[in-house]
Formats: C-alpha cells, structure tokens, sequence
C-alpha cells in the first residue's frame, strides 16, 4: 500500500490506498485536528496502529521543504522523511509542500469539481497557478514540460500586501500597527478574514462563524468583511496571474474557497482581478477556476507517493 497526507496548520488528512484497475483505491482515510498532536510521530503512529505494510509515502506539509526535511510554518512539527521511512518501516518518504501537492491532484479532479469563475480564453500548453486559503495562503505554479507540467512550489502568500483602495490601505496600517510587515497570507487566509472582521469593528470571531454569517445574510459586517477579503484574494491572484502569465489557467483550492465561494457573490474577486489598468485586457484572457474537492492536497500527495515527482 501507499500512504498520503495533507498536513495543515488546522486539519490534517491521510489516507491509505492500494492500485487498483490503473488507479488507486484508498483502504483507509482519516481527519485530525493538527493543534491536538505535540509533533507528527504521534499522530502517524496513530493512524499506522496496525502497523500495515506501507511501499512508499507523501506527506504534504504547509511550509517550504527540499523533499528531506521540513518544518510547518504554523506548528512545532519538524519532519524528516529518513527518520519516518525507519521508524515506520516505509520504504521511500517523500516530503512536499502542500501546495505543490495540490497541484499534483489537479488531474484527477472531476469536471464536476471545478467550478468556473471567470471564463477567460485557454491557452494551451501556458502556464498555471494554484492558489488558496487556509490557516495560510498557499501558492504554486505549473509550468510546460514536455507532454506535461513541472510543478513549481513557492511560498508567494508571504508577499507583501498591496493595498489597491484607500480602505485597503486603512487596513495595511491598521494591520502595520501590530505586526513589523503586512503579508497578503495576513489577509488571505482564515485568520486574515477574522482580521478584517475586527478591523471593520467586529468583535474576535472565527472565520467559519464570519463565513457562515455572510452566507446566511445574518450579519451586515460580515458580508462587508468578506467582500473586501475577496477583493483582496482577487487582486492578488491576479498579480501572480501576470507573473507567470498564467493562460492556462488560475486554480482557487482549499477549504475556505469551496465552502464561501459558491454561496456568496465572487464580483469582488473577479472585479480586482481583472483591474489590471494596462494589462486589463490580459488578465481577461486568464480563466479563472474554484476547485470545490476539499481533499486536492491528499489526492496529490497519494499521486506522489504512487510514482509521481515532487518538485
């Protein structure tokens, strides 16, 4: 059997799975609260208690890593795949950033799991990014290689904000205030919406609970804070968009989108997106996809560890 995981700063998800007719069947899938375990080991070895015969495994973690060792950006967990592969019996670990294990999952996703936000012209054969929203904000760029991409991780969450409206700016200085340097991850992630809650004068709310609210109509600043959180996420995946001239296409994974994005009004996203005063035109041409499979960073993981290459 294989092993795969998605390791978050808030959840992390493994599964266990064998071939099967060309593809994979997973034997065994499991959820755990990332904050409830002091380091990996102990999560792991709960998961691998009867000890199953693993060929080799992929971990997806949230934070830069060179395949051999790695430290989550938002947990004390330290990994290191040889210290895994003996303690565990495992013939070959793997370790990748999450992200870039996101985007090994884009091809098996279902048609019906993408959900277009902006149309845009395909160019086949250009560049892609993934990007999304968790406990931070991942990124990831897919380049042409051969019949293929070369998955290209990154760490663009940790660029600095760029504050496109004088709201936004009020924000930037709001957040400067607390912090030595404003990141776009300090806005675009699940912590970030709570954030712009509070400064929009909301008390410390979750962002699911900020989410929901928006999405039943219940509470007037929380639709104000995630218009103005979607306007921020759409100007900067726009920015990276022209980065990488990303014709092939914009990928918007992860939790928060799948669960916010449907049932809210997205023209805030698009609306930043699109401002791009010179290059207007440009941008427009970018489709722009929401992947609603909350589980892309497993699949991708598991794609790895079944004979895939970690970039």
């Amino acid at each position: 059997m294989i092993l795969g995981g998605d390791l978050g700063g808030t959840k992390t998800l493994l599964a266990l799975a064998e071939p099967m007719d060309g593809g994979l069947r997973i034997v065994r899938r499991q959820r755990y609260v990332s904050g409830d375990h002091a380091d990996f080991d102990s999560l792991l070895a709960d998961f691998l208690h009867d000890a199953p015969a693993v060929t080799s495994a992929c971990f997806g973690l949230a934070g830069p890593t060179d395949g051999h060792s790695a430290r989550l950006t938002y947990l004390p967990w330290q990994l290191a795949a040889a210290a895994i592969s003996r303690r565990f019996g495992i013939g070959r670990v793997t370790l990748s950033n999450d992200f870039a294990a996101a985007a090994h999952g884009l091809p098996l996703v279902a048609p019906e799991e993408i959900r277009s936000l902006h149309p845009g012209q395909t160019l086949a054969g250009a560049p892609r990014i993934i990007l999304g929203a968790g406990t931070g904000l991942g990124v990831a760029g897919l380049v042409p290689q051969g019949d293929g991409y070369r998955v290209v991780p990154g760490e663009g969450g940790h660029l600095g904000f760029a504050p496109q409206t004088s709201v936004q700016g009020e924000l930037w200085c709001w957040l400067h205030e607390q912090t030595d340097r404003v990141t776009t991850e300090d806005i675009v992630s699940g912590p970030g919406l709570a954030r712009v809650y509070r400064f929009l004068g909301g008390p410390g709310e979750p962002a699911e609970n900020i989410g929901q609210a928006a999405i039943a109509g219940s509470d007037p600043r929380a639709t104000q804070a995630v218009q103005l959180w979607l306007a921020c996420y759409g100007a900067f995946a726009g920015d990276l968009a022209l980065h990488w001239l990303a014709r092939g296409g914009i990928y918007l994974a992860g939790g928060m989108a799948a669960r916010l994005m449907p049932h809210v009004d997205c023209s805030p996203f698009i609306n930043a997106f699109l401002d791009k005063r010179e290059h207007a035109g440009l941008a427009a041409e970018m489709p722009v996809h929401l992947v609603t499979a909350e589980d892309l960073g497993l699949r991708g993981a598991l794609a790895i560890a079944a004979g895939g290459t970690a970039d």
